[in-house]
């Protein structure tokens, strides 16, 4: 599996776009968008990408929620090529299919959970890779750095189940990904939303 971030930071206020391929870009493999954002440039990148000979460039679109952010570009990148796009959202133009948790979805070369995670919006979801340890994040806050907030137990029990998975990298909405001790920081977010320091 091959991710490729083709934000690059900029004045537009956007969220990261995460290309997922296959390590060979072989024709099995689905190409997939996690959020498309809504920095136009993000397209030139796109189009410049190794994306397999044969295949189409966007097969799939997969947002991790709804917000301007994330989601903006979809009706360019859907007329582009036109992809089937994943989403919780239920009030979105262009989703073709609605997604609650505990779907298996292909992206690249690999298999990934869907884990509907609510809290930063209603329809906020995580994208999670057992073989490779990769969490797509997207805007849910999984990294919490002070107690003190305001929690439900929703929320906790879904970070209990986060913090149970061997999670090596998460990829965030916004910023650099996370790539060392993954599950010390998802269980020190647990214990602040939970109150304990």
């Amino acid at each position: 599996m091959k991710i490729l971030n083709l934000f690059e930071l900029s004045s537009e206020y956007s969220s990261n776009v995460y290309l997922v391929t296959g390590t060979w870009n072989a024709i099995e493999d689905v190409n997939t968008l996690v959020d498309v954002g809504r920095e136009p440039a993000v397209l030139e990148r796109l189009l410049a990408a190794s994306t397999g000979v044969g295949k189409k460039r966007v097969e799939q679109v997969i947002l991790t929620h709804s917000h301007f952010d994330h989601a903006s570009l979809l009706p360019v990148i859907h007329d582009m090529f036109h992809p089937r796009v994943y989403a919780a959202s239920q009030f979105m133009q262009y989703v073709d299919t609605i997604l609650v948790g505990g779907e298996h979805l292909r992206m690249g070369d690999r298999d990934f959970e869907v884990i509907s995670t609510p809290g930063h919006s209603t329809d906020s979801l995580c994208l999670y890779c057992e073989e490779e340890g990769v969490l797509f994040a997207g805007d849910t806050p999984v990294v919490i750095r002070s107690a003190g907030g305001s929690y439900d137990e929703e929320f906790i029990h879904i970070l209990e189940g986060l913090s149970r998975r061997d999670i090596r990298t998460i990829y965030f909405g916004h910023g650099e990904p996370l790539r060392e001790n993954c599950n010390g920081v998802l269980k020190t977010s647990l214990d602040m939303a939970k109150g304990i320091r």
